[in-house]
């Protein structure tokens, strides 16, 4: 490692190999990479179920009109899914701080390089972690919900049945950011 924290090119070609590439990644890259998959994620997942739950809302409710209020409730459970990236992007945003150490462009000689790889790799991983489990939560909340449009416009007994496999389905949003807050919960990056 140079002084600047860096993995120094040794190869005849720079970046020949993956190791290189990954280790020559900022740690704070990673961080900020994990946030913005994490929040993108979420957001994606949350607008695939409105859309999968809107779509079949409006088709039903052109059979029956009176379930277009009450199944506004399934678009509010794919909204939650991105409310979850939101949390976890503020948490994991607050683990950052200001990267003020690298500001002179060298890192001091008893810098914990371990500490910071580990931190910037946690994070990217706690994103990541809620992102996928976000989309898969937002997909199955949506084909829930439009499973219960349809279901209502049919027989309106069934909407608290249907109702009860979406609350399910919107937990697996809720255990992503559990195991993302676990995740993150020893990332911190070391100060100078």
């Amino acid at each position: 490692m140079s002084s600047n924290g860096y993995q120094e090119c040794e190869a005849a070609a720079c970046n020949a190999s993956y190791d290189e590439v990954l280790t020559n990644l900022s740690p704070y890259g990673w961080a900020y990479m994990g946030i913005a998959f994490g929040l993108g994620l979420s957001v994606v997942g949350a607008a695939w179920g409105i859309w999968l739950t809107g779509s079949s809302l409006v088709g039903a409710a052109v059979k029956a009109p009176r379930i277009r209020s009450k199944n506004l409730i399934s678009v509010i459970f794919c909204e939650a899914t991105a409310i979850y990236g939101v949390i976890l992007a503020i948490l994991l945003l607050s683990k950052i701080g200001d990267g003020g150490e690298t500001k002179s462009g060298s890192l001091p000689d008893d810098w914990n390089y371990n500490q910071w790889y580990f931190a910037g790799y946690a994070l990217f991983s706690s994103g990541m972690s809620v992102g996928l489990t976000n989309v898969a939560s937002g997909i199955s909340v949506g084909i829930a919900g439009s499973s219960c449009a349809l279901a209502d416009a049919q027989d309106a007994s069934l909407f608290v049945k249907i109702l009860i496999v979406e609350i399910f389905a919107s937990a697996l949003g809720i255990f992503g950011i559990i195991v993302g807050i676990i995740q993150s919960n020893d990332a911190e990056f070391p100060s100078s």
